[in-house]
């Protein structure tokens, strides 16, 4: 997009330099990834160690694994066109609370259906949080650096997974499963005045809202965009935000392929996801392993996700995203695979899921950071928001059918095999899209952006 065709804010907000503003509001949503990664995790963890305590079989905590991730999709949903009425920033902060008030009442819990109820509740706030933080780290990075820093951004959510098993490891022997949603509870409640405190409101949001004194002034003076936003104001569309219906802006203006590629592509990966996170350590559990040593191995998924960020970068700024992640997500199912069919020594099953967790949660970090550069910056929450919304129907799916087949008695070998289908299928939908989209070139972006092409 070419900065002649832009607005004066526009032109500054895509240009902009990657300073201290930018770097803490990085920080902070990084931190939300990963208070969001441990959170998702903890009921997996935990589930092995539920079930020796309330004497329930394994397949019984199935509810609470769906209900947890029906509570992400509604929060997925619901939070992009409640960032663009009431701002980023205050959805944030609300979403970290929700989190970790209901991640410590999960440590109280007495019955699986207080559980469940509880982890639909903490579902909520983690479904808000993790398009939230994306839009808001787009928002104060440059267009040139975006796709990584999301992706890094995004491989908090990954760490978070990781620590998940970690602690999970060291406080079941000593605390039990209380102690771990506990943890997951006390981190998101700290996050909240640092947010209050540190992060600061999108500019579009408060140049749209009239907020252009006080707190905010001083805020464009520490962007270097004060003269960009004094031009801004007296141009009533200058600003790139929703108007109308986010949603439907979705399937208007050519971006309709693309959203439904991304959708399917999210769906079939993020039922491998959490499938595969869910039943790990349950599954390695009755295959042998003492929960806490299940509950270790199980993280490995999570950590191949974060370190994945290392080579998946270079790729991508070398080969293209549709090339590098279509690769990526085909041979997760080589490594599904080979935990399947294969017998393998302990230490190489962990470097598999560890591979395992780098093709599927690695790529989907990839993902995230891709679809903030489909689309313009007033659809951007709504269109990250409303993949993971449509990836979250998979994320159900998976536990369910993991659940589901568990219960008629399948090996879990069995079931973890199925899951090289829908790696083949997103690495098939991310191919299409490479295609389809291309080259972010300055052509295809103005005619994506056709309001601001006219000011």
């Amino acid at each position: 997009m070419h900065e002649a065709l832009l607005s004066p804010i526009e032109a500054a907000l895509e240009g902009q330099r990657f300073r201290g503003v930018q770097l803490r509001v990085f920080v902070l949503c990084t931190l939300i990834q990963v208070s969001d990664g441990f959170d998702i995790s903890t009921v997996g963890m935990a589930a092995p160690a539920l079930s020796h305590a309330w004497g329930l079989p394994a397949a019984s905590f199935t509810p609470a694994f769906v209900m947890s991730l029906v509570g992400v999709l509604v929060g997925a949903l619901l939070s992009g066109p409640a960032s663009d009425r009431l701002g980023r920033k205050p959805v944030l902060v609300a979403c970290a609370a929700i989190i970790g008030i209901f991640s410590l009442s999960s440590a109280f819990a007495g019955s699986l259906m207080q559980l469940t109820a509880l982890r639909f509740l903490t579902g909520i706030g983690i479904g808000g949080a993790m398009p939230t933080s994306v839009a808001l780290v787009s928002d104060y990075t440059p267009r040139r650096h975006r796709a990584t820093v999301v992706m890094l951004s995004f491989t908090g959510a990954t760490l978070g997974g990781f620590f998940s098993g970690q602690v999970a490891a060291l406080i079941l022997p000593v605390y039990g499963w209380q102690g771990v949603f506990a943890i997951g509870g006390l981190v998101p409640l700290a996050l909240v005045p640092a947010l209050l405190l540190g992060a600061p409101e999108s500019v579009r949001f408060l140049i749209a809202r009239g907020k252009l004194s006080g707190s905010s002034a001083r805020l464009f003076d520490k962007l270097d965009i004060t003269q960009a936003v004094a031009r801004a104001a007296n141009m009533p569309h200058g600003v790139d935000i929703a108007r109308g219906n986010p949603v439907a802006a979705l399937f208007r203006d050519g971006f309709a392929p693309r959203t439904l590629l991304l959708w399917i592509a999210y769906f079939a990966n993020l039922l491998n996801m959490f499938l595969l996170g869910s039943w790990m350590p349950t599954v390695l559990h009755l295959s042998g392993e003492t929960p806490a040593a299940a509950a270790f191995a199980g993280s490995m998924l999570s950590l191949g996700g974060a370190l994945s960020a290392l080579y998946l970068g270079p790729l991508i700024d070398r080969f293209g995203a549709g090339r590098t992640l279509s690769v990526n997500f085909a041979a997760g199912a080589l490594f599904i695979a080979a935990i399947s069919l294969i017998a393998l020594p302990h230490l190489a099953l962990l470097a598999v899921i560890f591979a395992a967790g780098a093709a599927t949660s690695g790529s989907q970090n990839a993902t995230n950071a891709f679809a903030a550069t489909l689309y313009p910056a007033r659809i951007r929450t709504t269109g990250v928001g409303w993949a993971l919304g449509a990836g979250r129907f998979g994320g159900i799916s998976g536990p369910l059918l993991g659940g589901i087949l568990l219960g008629l008695g399948w090996s879990p070998k069995l079931i973890f095999l199925c899951c090289c289908i829908p790696a083949l299928v997103a690495a098939a939908c991310i191919a299409l899209l490479g295609r389809r989209v291309g080259p972010r070139d300055a052509a295809a972006f103005e005619r994506e952006t056709p309001q601001l092409a006219r000011l």
